[in-house]
C-alpha cells in the first residue's frame, strides 16, 4: 500500500512527543518503553503527509477556517463508512475531543450538578467534571467471564437518586474496548430521555472496531434523542494526527448548539489551525485503503499479545477487544497488589502502560496497552514482561 512499512522503527525520542520524551517528568525511569498514550507509532498516512508537505511548502501559516469542500469530505466520510449523514449545521469544530465535552459540561449543566460516566473510563473524563466543579456519579460497568456488560438498573438508579443532568459515553469504549450493540445504547437512551438526561457521545474510536462489531452512531440507535444528544468525533485516532489539533462535533440541536459556541466564544477559542484542516479532508478523502492496511497490522499485533500470554503468562487475560487499538489486560491471576503490580511493569519489565486504577478504582488489577507500533516493539514488550515476572 504506497510503500507504507508498518515495520518501520521511527525514533521518536526529542521530537516534544508526550509518549516517548516526558518519562523523567512522570517520575519514571528513563529507560522505560513507551506503550501508553493513545498515539501511533506510525508515520501518517502517505496521503495526509503529502497534503501537509504542500501546505508547508507554501509557507504561510495565517488564520484559517473551514469551506464547504470540507465539510462535504467529512460528511461523505460518515455516510459511507457509517450510512450516517449528519447535516452540515450540526458540526462544530473545537481543537480536540477532551475540549469538546469539557464545553459540552459547561453548556449543559451548572456547578454542582451531576454528570453520570461508567468506570473503568477515559480518565479525562473524570477530569473535565471534577475542574468544572460538577459532581462526578459512577455506574461502573460489570465485569463478568472476561466481558463487561452494562448495568441498565444502576444506571437508570444513580441517575433517579442524584438527579443527573449529563451522561458522558464512550463509545467504542476506552479500555474496555467494548463496542456497544444498537440495542445497548438504544436502552442507554431511552433511560436518558426518560429523566431529560443530556448525552455527550464521544465516539473517536468508532472507525476502529473488530469483525463482527460494527459501530453505531448514538443517534442511529436513539433517533429521538437528537434534541438532548452531542456527538464528539475526529479523525486523530484513526490517522495519527492528534497533534494537529481539530475534531469535528455534531449537535443536531439548535438550542443546544447556541450555548455550546457560546462556551467555546467565552473560552477564547476562534480560529482553526489550518494544518489540521488540510490533514483531515486528506485524511478522508484518501486515507481509507491505509487505514484498512493499518487495521490489518494492528490485528496482527493483538493475535501476537494474545497468543504470548495464553503460552508464556496464563495468569493474565486479554479481554477480547471488539475495538479501538488496545489491549485491557487483566492482571488479578498475578496475584499482587496494584502497587506491587506497578513495580513488576515499571521498574522490572522496564514498560510505560497506562496502570488500570487511572480509569476508575474498579480497575488497579488491569493494564492498557497501545497496539499501534511496529510488531518488534510489542515482542520486546511481552519478553520483557514475562522475564519480569519468571524473577
Amino acid at each position: 500500500m504506497n510503500g507504507v512499512n508498518f515495520d518501520s522503527i521511527i525514533d521518536r525520542r526529542n521530537t516534544n512527543s508526550l509518549k516517548h520524551d516526558f518519562a523523567k517528568e512522570n517520575n519514571l525511569p528513563e529507560d522505560v518503553l513507551p506503550m501508553w498514550v493513545a498515539d501511533m507509532d506510525f508515520k501518517a498516512a502517505p496521503c495526509v503527509i503529502e497534503a501537509l508537505q504542500k501546505s508547508v511548502d507554501h509557507g504561510i501559516f495565517g488564520y484559517s477556517d473551514t469551506k464547504d469542500d470540507y465539510y462535504d469530505i467529512v460528511v461523505s466520510w460518515f455516510t459511507e463508512h457509517f450510512n450516517w449523514t449528519p447535516e452540515r449545521e450540526w458540526m462544530v469544530k473545537t481543537p480536540g475531543v477532551v475540549y469538546a465535552l469539557a464545553m459540552a459540561v459547561r453548556a449543559l449543566t451548572k456547578e454542582g450538578e451531576a454528570v453520570i460516566i461508567q468506570p473503568p473510563v477515559y480518565y479525562p473524563f473524570y477530569n473535565v467534571i471534577r475542574n468544572n466543579n460538577r459532581q462526578i456519579i459512577e455506574s461502573p460497568l460489570v465485569y463478568n467471564d472476561g466481558k463487561y456488560t452494562i448495568d441498565f438498573a444502576d444506571f437508570e438508579q444513580k441517575i433517579k437518586d442524584n438527579d443527573v443532568k449529563l451522561f458522558i459515553l464512550c463509545s467504542p469504549h476506552n479500555p474496555v474496548c467494548r463496542v456497544w450493540t444498537k440495542d445497548e445504547l438504544a436502552k442507554l437512551g431511552e433511560i436518558c430521555k426518560k429523566y431529560s438526561v443530556y448525552v455527550v457521545s464521544d465516539e473517536i474510536h468508532c472507525d476502529f472496531t473488530w469483525e463482527g462489531n460494527p459501530h453505531t452512531v448514538f443517534t442511529q440507535a436513539c433517533p429521538d434523542m437528537e434534541d438532548k444528544v452531542i456527538i464528539c468525533t475526529a479523525p486523530s485516532k484513526t490517522f495519527n494526527v492528534a497533534g494537529l489539533q481539530l475534531s469535528n462535533i455534531w449537535i443536531p440541536s439548535a438550542d443546544i448548539r447556541e450555548k455550546y459556541q457560546a462556551e467555546i466564544a467565552g473560552s477564547g477559542y476562534t480560529v482553526m489551525n489550518n494544518l489540521g484542516i488540510v490533514a483531515c479532508k486528506a485524511a478522508y478523502k484518501d486515507g481509507y485503503e491505509w487505514s484498512l492496511e493499518l487495521k490489518k497490522y494492528i490485528r496482527g499485533n493483538l493475535d501476537y499479545i494474545r497468543d504470548f500470554i495464553k503460552e508464556n503468562i496464563p495468569e493474565i487475560k486479554l479481554v477480547e477487544p471488539e475495538g479501538t487499538y488496545f489491549a485491557w489486560l487483566d492482571c488479578s491471576g498475578l496475584g499482587l497488589t496494584s502497587d506491587e503490580l506497578d513495580d513488576v511493569i515499571i521498574n522490572k519489565a522496564k514498560l510505560w502502560l497506562d496502570a488500570g486504577k487511572i480509569f476508575g478504582e474498579i480497575a488497579n488489577q488491569f493494564q492498557r496497552v497501545v497496539l499501534a507500533c511496529p510488531r518488534e516493539i510489542i515482542v520486546k514488550a511481552m519478553n520483557q514482561l514475562k522475564e519480569a515476572l519468571n524473577k
